[in-house]
């Protein structure tokens, strides 16, 4: 299947390259006039989100060019530098690399194979089923039983996150709507937008209006105000940008305000991962504080059900009726 590249998706594409062009330069030039540090600590994590959106922006379109087989080779990649990662923050016996070898290089391929050929009762089960099965029993005959519980629990919940729930950004290309056909592009974007943009506006809600802290000893930035105006905030773009998807006004904005809050459980679940290894950021694998898992923290937690409620709810139901 290839993707349409119809004249939605370049509005879309250079709406918003001209909002991060315009943010760049706003950011640029706060952080030459901010003086104080309180002052150049926000400008520099707000400057470090826009890089975010360039980042996704540039996989995006990466995605659209190299068509559907690229695009999953791609997030297969992204998902190997994830779980990379992700196995240089847990504690892990020498034994327990073998495991980790197979999640990389076995269950990773497969999965992605499985979405490849639109095999998705196999996608779903390979990582939460045979993985899940599989993973103790390697972990119990090479490491023995010391830690087994807490070791074979890292490995799969970093698969989970890393392979299973971000490959389902990638397997919104493989929908098959009717009267959307090869426009599923643009269902990748509207969700990275959704989800970069909630990221940004909550921490603005926050700094500006930011009181009542939601988890202050996970991430003492995120207030329940900062939530609230960023999830509205959302819902409200999401709305705006129904033309570009299969979805009604009001579904659109269902599906963002959904997005918004799971992007957001998404993040603070990343920020509690941090907490408990030590480091503020994670590997330096991409621009910023913040590793790549701090990138897309949002996406792994949003992006499964986007997937299952345009396909299950959606397609089944309200296109193809009961």
């Amino acid at each position: 299947m290839t993707l349409t590249l119809d004249r939605q998706i370049f509005w879309l594409v250079e709406g918003v390259v001209a909002v991060l062009v315009a943010a760049s330069l706003v950011g640029f030039f706060l952080s030459r006039r901010v003086r104080s540090e309180g002052g150049k600590a926000i400008v520099e994590n707000l400057n470090a989100r826009i890089r975010s959106w360039w980042i996704m922006i540039g996989i995006f379109a990466l995605a659209v060019l190299v068509g559907r087989a690229g695009c999953l080779l791609l997030f297969a990649f992204v998902s190997f530098l994830v779980l990379r990662e992700y196995g240089s923050l847990i504690p892990t016996l020498p034994a327990d690399h073998r495991t980790l070898i197979w999640s990389f290089f076995l269950f990773a391929p497969l999965h992605y194979w499985a979405l490849y050929e639109r095999w998705y009762l196999v996608a779903g089960i390979m990582i939460p089923v045979y993985g899940f099965l599989f993973i103790p029993l390697r972990v119990v005959l090479t490491g023995g039983a010391a830690g087994f519980l807490d070791r074979a629990a890292r490995i799969q919940w970093g698969l989970m996150v890393s392979v299973y729930c971000l490959s389902y950004a990638a397997a919104l290309l493989t929908l098959e709507i009717p009267g959307y056909q090869r426009q599923s592009a643009k269902l990748v974007l509207f969700l990275l937008i959704l989800v970069q943009f909630s990221d940004i506006v909550e921490y603005m809600w926050d700094k500006l209006l930011g009181k009542k802290k939601i988890a202050p000893d996970i991430s003492p930035d995120r207030t329940w105000e900062g939530l609230v105006g960023g999830v509205a905030s959302t819902g409200l773009l999401g709305m705006g940008l129904w033309w570009a998807t299969p979805f009604s006004p009001l579904m659109a904005l269902s599906m963002a305000l959904l997005a918004a809050l799971l992007g957001f459980a998404g993040a603070l679940v990343m920020s509690a991962i941090k907490r408990d290894r030590g480091p503020n950021d994670y590997s330096g694998s991409t621009p910023g504080p913040s590793g790549i898992l701090d990138h897309v923290g949002s996406i792994c937690f949003s992006a499964p059900v986007f997937f299952h409620l345009a396909q299950y709810i959606y397609l089944d139901y309200i296109v193809k009726g009961p």
